[in-house]
């Protein structure tokens, strides 16, 4: 019972109890060796030991997400000392690539994509700064204080152990090939580096403009309007028209950027949007040998006379309006319509917004700069004509260039999506 009391009191009481055996007549000799027993045993105050924390970080260039956990991650291993970080990158490496897929067999976790981080038998996909970043200081903070089973190790060690904490397993054999610059022609070489996500947003938004789709059918509204008496009901049923066109635009893009932000950096997703461009630009070249008019190949013949046909009834309506809903509705299907037509540039802004270090604000702001320079050439006809009461259109020859310009940037763009996308990281 005394021994029971002893271990499990305060100092303080361990001298009072000391000086209580003195009383009861027990040998200087015995006091000093009881003391001295349970001293060397360590019940004098011990501080506990914390216990190594291994991460296990896998994560690939051009991933934008691993790019937001990696600093944090570096931040965790310095504020606790018992952290040990080790780094995985799995796009140059096929050993760190075999050690992902090892690891999630181990774990049985999805490792389609990456971030992927590994703390005892837990793993985290995905990093958000919100929620994922709590969620794995919370998992090191448990684990410092109570033993986790470090479930990788067995596949991770022999790689570990040649290198220390925070050194990138693989790195010697890493290599980078270096695609800085790009000769376009007419344009010349161009500094990829050099290109900021403002000018990138406005050539492509350019380029997506000058195709016919839609253009065509703006064109034939604006005919009609100029037979319209009333100015008020000219102006507001072709502004309609065109921002309504820009609406759709703005849905289509921000659903895809979401469903994007949502899945996270998944290679597969990379590679299929570098392939659309990759296709597409091969098709833009295409259309600017066969396609001499430059006209829209996606709406012809009968379609075009439908639509030609429904835009008079729906303009001539006398009830004010039926008229401006039938207008809205006919853009967003004639739009619709013209993001086959586009060959898929906004599909590939997007994927470039979502390999950059934004915030949500940022690339919403984007997308809508990406949709002004898109509408320019819509609202300078629509505004030309209406001052001056006359009919002016883009020569088609432009479109026929841009056909060209943009296949050209197209198939650039795919090329550095599959082999550099970090040169498409701005931010």
């Amino acid at each position: 019972f005394v021994i029971k009391v002893f271990c499990a009191s305060s100092e303080a009481t361990r001298f009072s109890m000391l000086a209580f055996l003195k009383d009861l007549n027990v040998t200087k000799t015995f006091t000093s060796s009881f003391f001295a027993f349970f001293t060397l045993l360590g019940f004098t105050d011990p501080v506990r030991a914390e216990n190594t924390v291994p991460i296990y970080f896998f994560w690939s260039e051009g991933c934008p997400h691993c790019t937001k956990e990696k600093p944090f991650l570096d931040e965790l291993s310095e504020k606790y000392p018992s952290v040990e970080l080790y780094s995985f990158e799995i796009s140059k490496s096929s050993k760190n690539r075999k050690l992902l897929i090892e690891t999630g067999e181990i774990l049985q976790k999805d490792v389609s994509g990456v971030p992927f981080t590994v703390i005892g038998d837990q793993a985290f996909t995905g990093y958000t700064e919100s929620i994922t970043s709590k969620q794995i200081e919370d998992r090191i903070k448990y684990c410092i204080n109570n033993p986790c089973p470090d479930s990788v190790i067995g596949v991770v060690g022999e790689v570990i152990s040649k290198v220390s904490p925070t050194t990138e397993p693989d790195e010697a054999g890493q290599t980078e090939s270096i695609i800085d610059k790009v000769r376009v022609p007419l344009f010349g070489e161009i500094d990829l580096k050099n290109l900021s996500l403002p000018l990138v947003t406005i050539v492509m938004g350019a380029l997506d403009g000058f195709n016919p789709c839609a253009m065509w059918t703006l064109l034939f509204l604006i005919s009609l309007l100029l037979g319209v008496a009333d100015k008020k009901r000219r102006w507001i049923l072709g502004s309609a028209f065109i921002f309504a066109s820009a609406f759709v635009y703005f849905l289509f893009m921000a659903a895809w950027l979401n469903l994007l932000l949502f899945i996270g950096f998944v290679i597969w997703v990379r590679v299929l949007v570098a392939l659309v461009a990759l296709g597409g630009g091969i098709y833009n070249i295409r259309e600017y040998f066969t396609n001499k008019e430059g006209a829209c190949k996606v709406t012809g013949g009968e379609k075009r006379k439908a639509v030609f046909e429904k835009l008079k009834e729906v303009t001539m309506q006398k009830t004010f309006i039926l008229a401006l809903l039938g207008i809205i509705l006919l853009a967003f299907a004639v739009n619709l319509v013209e993001l086959i037509c586009s060959a898929g540039l906004p599909v590939i802004f997007t994927q470039i917004l979502t390999l950059s270090d934004l915030s949500q604000g940022q690339y919403y702001a984007y997308m809508l700069l990406y949709i002004f320079i898109f509408m320019l050439d819509d609202l300078f006809i629509f505004f030309t004509a209406m001052i001056t009461l006359e009919m002016t259109g883009i020569n088609t020859k432009y479109s026929r260039y841009s056909h060209l310009v943009g296949g050209l940037i197209m198939i650039i763009i795919g090329i550095l999506l599959l082999f550099k996308p970090e040169l498409l990281m701005f931010g």
